[in-house]
């Protein structure tokens, strides 16, 4: 079993000590500007990925969708949702990137200094996931009603915050979150695991040590690494995606979340919990192209070292 084995405590080119509370807030500070924006700019892709998982036959294609859809609403329809996407996933990107960096410390170097590495990647990116999951909640349940609507369940956040709270109170925004788990935390741990060992493996490839490469270079490595893990996470995460699509538009009133989705699964069946992936596929290994690209270049902008590689 390989020890995992992080870089030593004290100061990288910048001024920020490593492992430090600056440290990890910077981190945390990273994740919201990887996330957000990169969330908010694919909310077409999402819009008809979702619309597509609740009923398939919505659309004939992607791209007859964006066309039907920008002829009735314009540009502004083609982003519908874009509100609680931006904000909830900079709060996820927050919680994800920064508690990542704390846990993978705390269980690497604290808790279990001998541990295989990628264990430790698994465990602190499922951890870090569970928390950032209670964050991005809410605002993802007011999405995925907007966008799976029609007409829409509301017309923007503020709305549809409202809406939810009035009829089913705080509750209504978190009877996702068990799916949303599902699909969140295992999405996650391939995200990061898979990033991590595919930048060892290139690095390995490569032949030079991380170091001896220029910040451009390694940035490269990272958003190369970044689209491999997208991948994966697209794939395994899918079917509790559909999920998450399926119950906050379709739960009804009272009932369990048990219940919802063996009624759910019963209509759709297994072929159902696959509707969508092609794009989510193109959407994810994109997106997290850029969040890891954009997460290391903030961190270099910073002194502080990319991540992996190690």
């Amino acid at each position: 079993m390989a020890a995992t084995k992080m870089q030593g405590r004290g100061p990288p080119k910048g001024n920020i000590e490593l492992f430090s509370p600056t440290y990890f807030a910077a981190c945390g500070l990273g994740g919201i500007i990887s996330c957000g924006p990169t969330h908010t700019a694919v909310t077409p892709l999402d819009l008809v990925k979702c619309r597509r998982q609740v009923d398939a036959n919505i659309y004939s294609s992607n791209f007859s969708a964006w066309r039907s859809i920008f002829a009735k609403e314009g540009l502004r329809g083609v982003f519908f949702g874009w509100a609680p996407t931006a904000v909830g996933y900079s709060f996820q990107g927050a919680g994800k990137y920064g508690f990542y960096e704390v846990f993978k410390y705390y269980y690497g170097e604290k808790l279990f200094p001998n541990a295989n590495k990628t264990v430790v990647y698994l465990g602190a990116s499922a951890s870090a996931e569970f928390l950032a999951d209670i964050a991005l909640c809410p605002f993802e349940a007011v999405k995925v009603r907007m966008q799976t609507t029609l007409p829409p369940y509301a017309n923007s956040l503020r709305e549809g915050w409202g809406r939810v709270t009035v009829k089913e109170g705080l509750g209504g925004l978190y009877k996702g979150l068990y799916p949303l788990w599902g699909r969140q935390i295992p999405y996650t741990m391939v995200k990061f695991a898979t990033f991590e060992t595919t930048v060892n493996q290139i690095y390995k490839t490569l032949g030079k040590p991380k170091e001896s490469y220029n910040s451009l270079q390694q940035t490269g490595v990272s958003f190369l690494g970044g689209y491999i893990a997208g991948i994966g996470c697209a794939v395994i995460s899918h079917p509790a995606d559909v999920m998450v699509s399926k119950l906050n538009a379709d739960r009804q009133p009272g009932e369990s979340g048990g219940k919802a989705m063996s009624r759910i699964y019963g209509n759709i069946g297994f072929r159902g919990l696959w509707n969508g992936l092609p794009v989510r596929i193109a959407m994810i290994g994109t997106l997290t192209a850029f969040q890891w690209l954009i997460y290391d270049s903030f961190k270099v902008s910073l002194g502080l070292p990319t991540t992996g590689g190690h």
